[in-house]
C-alpha cells in the first residue's frame, strides 16, 4: 500500500498541515461554547457586552474567527509552481 501523503507535492503537504491546525484550533474554541452552553447555561447568560449575553458574544466571535482563520488560510497557502509561464502558454 502507497502512501497518500508520498503523491503530495511539498506545497500540498504544507497546506493540508494547515489546514487541519487550523481546524483542531477552531474546534477546540467551539467545544468550549458547547460545553459551556449545555454545562454552565447561567455563565452563558450573563450580560457582557452592553447587556448582550455571553452566549451571542461568543457566537458572533466564533463566526469572525471562522472568517479570519480563512483568511490567514489563504494568505499563508502556498502555491505550486506552475508549469507554464506567468504570461500563459501559447494559443
Amino acid at each position: 500500500m502507497s502512501d497518500p501523503q508520498s503523491d503530495l507535492s511539498p506545497a500540498a503537504r504544507f497546506n493540508a498541515r494547515l489546514g487541519i491546525v487550523l481546524f483542531i484550533f477552531y474546534l477546540l474554541i467551539y467545544a468550549g461554547f458547547v460545553a459551556l452552553s449545555a454545562f454552565a447555561p447561567s455563565v452563558m447568560a450573563k450580560p457582557v457586552l452592553d447587556g448582550v449575553n455571553l452566549a451571542v458574544v461568543y457566537g458572533f466571535a466564533l463566526i469572525g474567527l471562522a472568517f479570519v482563520m480563512a483568511i490567514v488560510y489563504a494568505m499563508l497557502c502556498r502555491r505550486e509552481p506552475s508549469d507554464e509561464g506567468s504570461e500563459g502558454g501559447e494559443l
